[in-house]
């Protein structure tokens, strides 16, 4: 059939798109090994690379792509489009049997993402490897010809392989395709190729960063709290020598455990030839402002901060462009980003998983990884120490129990603490009394923080938030925070809250958690409801933050009248309740220690709720992997939050003409996140029932009622269509 259309071609020669094929297999694959040459898989990614559009050589892809001239033929999920990426994954599994069904995976999915092994769905990996496609014989010999690979880069575990198997599959994967979108890129918009060059090396970033701490060291002599923070980044700097692996940094709040992760980082990059840093941070809240600490320090053009709350339904070579794939320096982002990618099965997502391999991983208040997922969590933590020559910082002022103990045998081995004394430390850090209250009502409450000037209050929910301001709004000095206000709102809020207190004027501010994980606050006073041990170590680290007080600042932990939100708020703060019956002081690490012991060992198997590890368990004994079952399981926000943008200024609604008017809104969208909230999609429903939200391109919410968002609230849907609905708002 080859020769057939050879006579169709010019001078009876291979067609020139035929070049181009062979020489984007060839560049692809030369990427490929060298993305997996970070850990040791090299020839493993160049087969992938190699053999992934095998399809394209049939007659019947060459003809759709002559007779339409479609310019995203090799988009194959479209109807009438020749599928052209299972004769790749046949091939790889006809020749190479269990290591080959292993790229079959990768190949099968460089578009559609990475397939189940067997279910139900046509789609499945079995189905396609079964699949009767057209002939790709046209393809030179060179191309088909390897018959054989190493073996695996890893020493196989027998308690773990499962795991193993299934987790390089996926980073073989992120090689292939972050190989195949680069190339397309390059020879598609070479603008937009030559924009990601240019990022400045570590060593620039260090030279930068030693600036800094010079003037961190002349300002520790101003302030004994000063001295003890220049003492902890030193014991860092020194601790980047240490061989790669995994490491804890146990600093209390206050103590500046940003800059000197940072500093450990960058030197321990240096000394063992890491590629990047990733700062990794619960908050999407709070991820803004260490981000721009970092820019202040680094240079705007070194950070890459990933968080983005959109991500385009339609695959096509523009978001294809605008999906990031972590190649900078110092790459800031999420829980949910690092760890929902690292168990996902789309492409958009899985890109960037290879940049992790031989990096320093931040793990920023790591007390924060969700408990439900754990196991699976910890799984990953451990796969990419012991194989993929990255080093881990579990980085934080509460340090969870996750080291394997008598307790909690599925925790992590030989981590080791970067701060030799944590008990001193905390003792010198200690700044605060804590006390508990009685049960009270939000008038009881109210009462007693208008005693004070300067209080904050953090509750759990969204709603008691907006109730218990509601009793205080009119008194002078009076702020509200919560995630129902976007990104851009709460920074101005929060601002002015931080002159208030700089002023020392009346300040009085309610707030969710969202103020407890990293944004610089100090007041002299704090009340907490009651939560996780955590929470309230978190919740005094707001309090006499930089010791300047005579005496201790307050904390006050009190019980809500109307008693807990149900699910993990009340499982962690009857735990905490447990823990304190045997220890005084919530915030010293013996306390904190228990709690994590107490709260692990009653979650048990909940450890891992969704039963991800058996699912790949059982599907490793027949090599049929569940990716696109685990990708589902595996979400830190189970809630299925919606997005919501916030016309909050003239900036914002720019954004919204760009976006309502765009034909690629991609770029718009992502812009938006600074002016987005989170919400349910019963709340989004009944917006959009009311004629108070409009969507553009059937997935932008832009809320177009003004009157439902407050500059003191946020969104507060005041409307008697949202009433019943109004528990949803936590």
């Amino acid at each position: 059939m080859a020769e057939q259309y050879y006579a169709h071609s010019k001078n009876g020669e291979p067609p020139e798109c035929w070049q181009l094929l062979e020489d984007h297999l060839s560049n692809v694959a030369k990427l490929a090994i060298s993305f997996a040459g970070e850990f040791e898989a090299g020839d493993w990614g160049y087969t992938a690379g190699l053999w992934h559009d095998l399809g394209k050589y049939s007659i019947e892809f060459q003809k759709y792509l002559t007779l339409t001239g479609d310019a995203d033929a090799n988009i194959e999920t479209k109807l009438g489009r020749v599928d052209h990426s299972t004769a790749g994954a046949q091939h790889a599994f006809k020749n190479l049997k269990d290591q080959g069904k292993l790229l079959a995976y990768t190949i099968a999915g460089h578009h559609t993402g990475l397939l189940n092994g067997k279910d139900n769905e046509g789609s499945c990996l079995s189905r396609r490897l079964e699949k009767s496609i057209p002939s790709c014989d046209a393809c030179p010999d060179w191309i088909l010809s390897l018959t054989a690979l190493k073996g695996f880069p890893f020493r196989v575990d027998k308690k773990r392989f499962c795991f193993q198997f299934a987790f390089f599959t996926r980073m073989i994967y992120s090689c292939l395709v972050d190989a195949d979108f680069l190339d397309t890129e390059r020879f598609m918009d070479q603008e937009k190729s030559r924009w990601r060059q240019g990022y400045p090396s570590l060593e620039i970033l260090n030279a930068k960063l030693q600036v800094h701490m010079e003037q961190l060291t002349a300002r520790s002599l101003q302030t004994i709290i000063n001295s003890r923070r220049a003492d902890i980044l030193r014991q860092c700097i020194d601790a980047a020598k240490r061989q790669p692996g995994l490491f804890s940094l146990t600093v209390p709040t206050g103590g500046g455990k940003t800059i000197s992760s940072l500093a450990f980082a960058i030197q321990h990059a240096l000394r063992y030839n890491k590629r990047r840093i990733i700062y990794v941070i619960p908050y999407t809240s709070i991820i803004e402002q260490n981000a721009s600490v970092f820019r202040n320090i680094l240079g705007a053009d070194a950070v890459l901060e990933h968080h983005s709350n959109f991500d385009p339904n339609e695959e096509d070579n523009r978001s294809r462009l605008a999906s990031e794939n972590w190649d900078a320096p110092l790459v800031v982002t999420t829980n949910v980003q690092f760890f929902e990618s690292l168990f996902a099965c789309r492409s958009s997502q899985c890109r960037k998983l290879h940049r992790i391999a031989n990096s320093v991983v931040i793990l920023d208040e790591a007390q924060m990884l969700p408990v439900p997922l754990l196991k699976p969590s910890l799984e990953a933590l451990r796969e990419l120490s012991l194989n993929y020559r990255a080093t881990i910082v579990l980085c934080t002022a509460t340090q969870p129990a996750l080291s394997t103990s008598e307790t909690f045998r599925d925790g992590l081995e030989n981590v080791r603490e970067i701060i030799p004394d944590p008990e001193r430390l905390y003792k010198t850090f200690k700044r605060v009394k804590t006390l508990k209250l009685p049960s009270l009502s939000d008038e009881e409450l109210a009462e007693r923080l208008n005693e004070h000037r300067q209080v904050l209050c953090i509750v759990n929910t969204r709603k008691h938030a907006r109730l218990l301001y509601e009793n205080i709004r009119n008194r002078e000095g009076s702020f509200h925070l919560s995630a129902l206000m976007c990104p851009t709102h709460r920074t101005e809020v929060l601002d002015r809250i931080r002159a208030s207190l700089a002023n020392v004027d009346i300040c009085r501010v309610i707030s969710t958690q969202l103020v407890e994980a990293g944004v610089d606050i100090d007041f002299p006073v704090v009340f907490r409801s009651l939560s996780g041990i955590d929470s309230i170590a978190q919740a005094a680290g707001r309090c006499n933050r930089e010791g300047k007080m005579t005496q201790p600042g307050q904390v006050f932990i009190f019980m809500p009248e109307s008693g807990l939100p149900p699910g993990y708020f009340r499982q962690t703060a009857e735990t905490a309740e447990l823990v304190l019956r045997h220890h005084q002081d919530p915030l010293s690490l013996e306390t904190v220690h228990a709690y994590f012991e107490q709260l692990y060992w009653l979650k048990g198997k909940a450890l891992d709720q969704y039963q991800i590890l058996a699912d790949l368990d059982e599907g490793a004994k027949s090599g049929n992997f569940p990716f696109r079952t685990v990708a589902e399981k595996y979400r830190i926000i189970q809630d299925g939050m919606v997005p919501l943008i916030i016309p909050w200024n003239r900036e914002a609604e720019t954004i919204i003409d760009e976006l309502r008017y765009s034909n690629f809104p991609a770029a718009a969208a992502r812009k938006a996140q600074r002016f987005t909230i989170q919400i349910y999609p019963q709340i989004l429903y009944s917006l959009l029932s009311a004629g108070a939200v409009e969507r553009f391109h059937d997935q932008y919410n832009v809320l177009i009622n003004s009157d439902l968002y407050r500059e003191d609230l946020g969104l507060c849907p005041n409307d008697p269509t949202f009433h019943e609905i109004e528990n949803l708002i936590i």
